[in-house]
């Protein structure tokens, strides 16, 4: 991997990754349409290391209570209904699910489930839940002319079994494609959870489970010679501060906007790389992963 590959690859790793439109599937397209190697599995899950960086500065304040809360509730009974710590068992609960996943299906993860077939018919397909779950949270926000706005639910309702969903909906962006925020986020509309809180959730929940991925990885590489550890490192830094730039404009942006231009975005973009691989212009499997 080139010095200017890592920096467009990592650019685009921060730009999509808190975004509803799958930061996997981003630098797996990018790599295809550029003629490029396939990044591989590792490469996105060591440059997520960075963006998560990115969420761990964004929410500190939220995650430091968070830590403190959940650590006195292991020694004191009446620390266990705080909010804070609830949440901290809330994380790790619905973390569950996709580590559960995510060691049974690697193979799949790194092979099968990178075909661009895949990948297209993820970004459609969840492109329309995203879209129906931006309708009926919009719906009940404003209202209508015969019924009154209906009031979300925020994270103090939260509780296991919401958290188990969020995991599960967290669980699918294994497949590129899917979007990790986009399951996430849809799936606490559909629960009846607000923008913000079904986001501030997602990106909380995100952090296990991506930091994880990304130790196992640098673990497993270490030494093999699977990995161009300079550049990859160098992709990584810029997946950090163009991540935590998209965090604090999304976060606003969630608070009164429309999820559709990502949704129309997703479609057109599915349909596209179908249209190219279906007319043989665009291979629906990897190259060689680059190294």
């Amino acid at each position: 991997m080139s010095w200017f590959e890592s920096l467009v690859l990592g650019l685009v790793q921060g730009l999509t990754e808190f975004l509803p439109v799958s930061s996997s599937a981003h630098l797996r397209l990018t790599a295809a349409f550029s003629g490029w190697k396939d990044p591989g599995a590792a490469f996105t899950a060591i440059t997520q290391i960075g963006t998560e960086a990115a969420v761990l500065i964004y929410f500190r304040k939220d995650i430091g209570r968070i830590i403190s809360a959940w650590f006195r509730s292991l020694f004191d009974k009446a620390m266990r209904h705080n909010h804070d710590a609830q949440m901290g068992w809330l994380v790790i609960v619905g973390s569950i699910p996709i580590g559960v996943l995510g060691v049974t299906l690697k193979d799949q993860i790194e092979g099968p489930f990178r075909d661009l077939r895949i990948t297209a018919t993820m970004l459609v397909v969840v492109g329309v839940v995203i879209g129906i779950a931006d309708r009926l949270a919009a719906r009940d926000e404003t209202g209508g002319r015969h019924r009154a706005p209906k009031q979300r639910k925020t994270l103090d309702n939260l509780g296991v079994k919401d958290g188990l969903i969020f995991g599960l909906c967290q669980a699918c962006a294994l497949i590129p494609g899917v979007s990790r925020s986009g399951a996430t986020i849809s799936g606490g509309l559909f629960m009846g959870y607000k923008r913000e809180a079904a986001a501030r959730y997602s990106f909380l929940l995100a952090i296990p489970a991506v930091l994880a991925s990304g130790l196992f990885e640098v673990k497993d590489s270490v030494g093999s010679g699977d990995v161009d550890w300079g550049p990859t490192l160098f992709a990584t830094v810029i997946a950090f501060a163009s991540g935590y730039a998209v965090i604090a404009w999304f976060m606003k942006w969630i608070s009164n906007k429309s999820f559709m231009p990502f949704v129309w975005y997703r479609i057109a973009l599915g349909i596209v790389i179908i249209a190219l691989v279906t007319t043989g212009a665009l291979s629906p499997h990897a190259a060689e992963s680059a190294s």
